[in-house]
């Protein structure tokens, strides 16, 4: 007759946390493409076409969310949120000027869509 041996079942693992970063040190000049390319792969320690593609990649993702086909919105976690509104035609109309103070007729305006970007808790914490 054959045994069995038990396997000893191992105590499960504690998660981990994911150590957090040192703080960023703060950049005094507006980034370019380029030196933003150059940042991200100094501190991931990526190449430069690899930061390029994902940049790409995210790019293209705003593009199909915002789309008039996509979600009309894309939120960057922690950062932004992008959200496109229609904006409804307007007709022609019979006003006053403000400068002139004189009766006039303002011009019709065509349908148009609004893009607006919208800063999250993280960033509004880091420009305060």
């Amino acid at each position: 007759m054959s045994t069995k041996k038990a396997a000893k079942k191992k105590a499960p693992a504690k998660a981990v946390k994911a150590a957090k970063p040192a703080a960023a040190k703060p950049i005094k000049e507006a980034m370019t493409k380029t030196g933003l390319t150059a940042h991200l792969a100094e501190i991931t320690g990526l190449a430069g076409k690899e930061i390029r593609s994902v940049l790409a990649a995210l790019e293209s993702a705003v593009h199909s969310s915002i789309s008039k086909k996509g979600a009309r919105s894309f939120t960057l976690p922690g950062i932004l949120k992008i959200s496109a509104t229609a904006v409804a035609a307007k007709p022609k109309r019979k006003g006053i000027n403000p400068f002139t103070k004189q009766e006039q007729w303002f011009a019709a305006k065509p349908a148009s869509v609004k893009v607006k970007v919208r800063p999250l808790k993280k960033l509004k914490d880091a420009a305060a």
